[in-house]
């Protein structure tokens, strides 16, 4: 059972922090706390702000009513110091997560930005659930000013259901990837912590994206892997008999499959 709940936010962008201090992003935006995909790896659960929850992760959802309001101010407020708006959507929630489809603040959300895309810099709207798709409208008001990054940690749905089981399941994550592609909307597969795959990842991928990127729980989960550790990933590995994928340089053999079929890898912090 999932707690959801309506929520009064103060502010909606949060300038970047951590790991995407290197990147070119100025801002983070999350529409929701909580996410009810709660996937077994996510290190967002490891945050204090969850950690210290009564619910566990995966069984709450809070909705910032507010943060379309808000975000016409914030982006105002940003452009009044000079601040380049580049806006990552998003980083500790999914912002298409089931409760999307009736709230619909992700899209009065888009709204917002799309009325002022002209001084957005650039957008990049992360997620994996396929309701995406519904805003494909909205998105082609930015031009190639914005991306939609679709997480697919894996090409084996086996896989999926052990690691994130309430997660929409990887054929339909490829589905709506085509779709936008075809729609003419920039596209990135993000496969994003690496799952165990099959040695086709990268013709599969191909045939619904012209974009990929890849990390892994070493590079990704914001602590060279421990916040992974904690959380008792390993364990799982182990039961499946697949530590061969649970070591820092697994990644190098994917990545070598990957630049077979794509131009641009963007490869998440490798040294």
């Amino acid at each position: 059972m999932i707690e959801v709940k309506n929520i009064s936010s103060k502010s909606i962008l949060t300038p970047v922090s951590g790991l995407l201090n290197k990147s070119e992003f100025t801002f983070t935006l999350n529409p929701y706390i909580g996410c009810a995909f709660g996937c077994k790896y996510c290190y967002v659960q490891e945050m204090p702000a969850a950690r210290y929850r009564e619910e566990k992760w995966g069984e709450y959802v809070d909705i910032k009513t507010n943060a379309a309001e808000l975000l016409e101010k914030d982006i105002n407020k940003a452009l009044k110091k000079g601040t380049p708006i580049s806006i990552f959507m998003s980083t500790a929630t999914d912002p298409y997560q089931g409760a999307e489809a009736k709230s619909k603040l992700t899209r009065s959300l888009l709204e917002v930005m799309v009325k002022l895309k002209d001084n957005i810099d650039y957008l990049m709207v992360h997620t994996r659930s396929p309701l995406v798709t519904r805003d494909i409208d909205l998105f082609k008001e930015f031009g190639e000013k914005m991306i939609v990054s679709m997480s697919i940690e894996t090409d084996l749905d086996k896989i999926r259901k052990v690691f994130t089981p309430a997660a929409p399941p990887i054929p339909a994550r490829l589905n709506a990837l085509k779709k936008l592609t075809e729609a003419g909307i920039p596209t990135r597969a993000s496969v994003s912590p690496m799952l165990p795959l099959s040695k086709h990842i990268a013709k599969n991928l191909k045939a619904v994206t012209n974009r990929v990127a890849l990390d892994d729980f070493f590079m990704g989960d914001g602590d060279r892997g421990r916040r992974t550790e904690r959380m008792g990933i390993r364990k799982i590995y182990e039961q499946l008999n697949l530590m061969q994928w649970y070591e820092p340089g697994a990644y190098k053999k994917v990545l070598s499959l990957l630049r077979e079929e794509f131009h641009i890898v963007d490869v998440f912090n490798e040294n």
